[in-house]
């Protein structure tokens, strides 16, 4: 029996995901303790895994195609089909937004001012091509979480990922500039776009999620 492989993110977007993947029509049901989901359909494998780290096993073709961010796309500069764009995230139906941001007491006003300083974020290439397209020179460091606090204390400021800045504005930052607003994508590999059964298989798990994506909007 053709198969496809799907690649679905675990973490903040997985419960909005998978709801959506109910109202459109799969059974999906996923263990606390496996990354394995069980769904209804026998042509579909599904797993969990890290948005981070999906655009990149969708590239290489661990799976045919998967649901990630733009900013992950962007990040893992992965060469994959986008099919579609999904406009979800955490708590609503809109984009997050990727910022800059720095302490509320920060001498630091724009992207100019940040020459020679140091910025902590888990998105380093997309940080570092934000920079060089500014033409500024900084030190851009990886963060293994807790963003937030680093900044005022460690480093100068921070890009992180936000919904409504609020998590930010607790812990005394303001943003000083938007680089990129991101919604999730359906991805696929090259070499399974190619292939036409899977293709069409693809095509119409996106127009069902699609359908229920708009029909969840007009309820709103």
């Amino acid at each position: 029996m053709n198969k496809i492989k799907l690649v679905l993110p675990k973490g903040s977007l997985q419960e909005t995901t998978l709801s959506i993947f109910k109202k459109a029509g799969f059974e999906i049901y996923a263990n606390s303790r496996s990354y394995y989901l069980s769904i209804d359909d026998p042509e579909i494998e599904c797993v969990l895994l890290r948005t981070q780290e999906i655009p990149r096993y969708v590239e290489i073709g661990a799976f045919d195609a998967g649901i990630a961010g733009k900013d992950w796309i962007i990040e893992n500069k992965a060469k994959v089909v986008e099919v579609c764009e999904f406009t979800y995230s955490k708590v609503g139906f809109r984009p997050v937004k990727i910022v800059l941001a720095v302490p509320e007491k920060s001498s630091i006003k724009s992207v100019k001012d940040l020459e020679g300083k140091i910025i902590s974020t888990e998105l380093v290439n997309l940080t570092k091509e934000y920079l060089k397209k500014n033409k500024v020179k900084a030190k851009v460091e990886f963060s293994f979480g807790a963003t937030e606090i680093k900044a005022g204390n460690l480093v100068d400021a921070i890009v992180e990922i936000t919904e409504t800045g609020s998590t930010l504005y607790s812990h005394n930052l303001k943003i000083i500039d938007v680089i990129m607003e991101s919604t999730p994508r359906f991805i696929v590999n090259k070499k399974s776009w190619q292939d036409k059964w899977k293709r069409e298989k693809i095509e119409n798990i996106a127009l069902l999620l699609q359908g229920a994506l708009q029909a969840e909007g007009k309820v709103g």
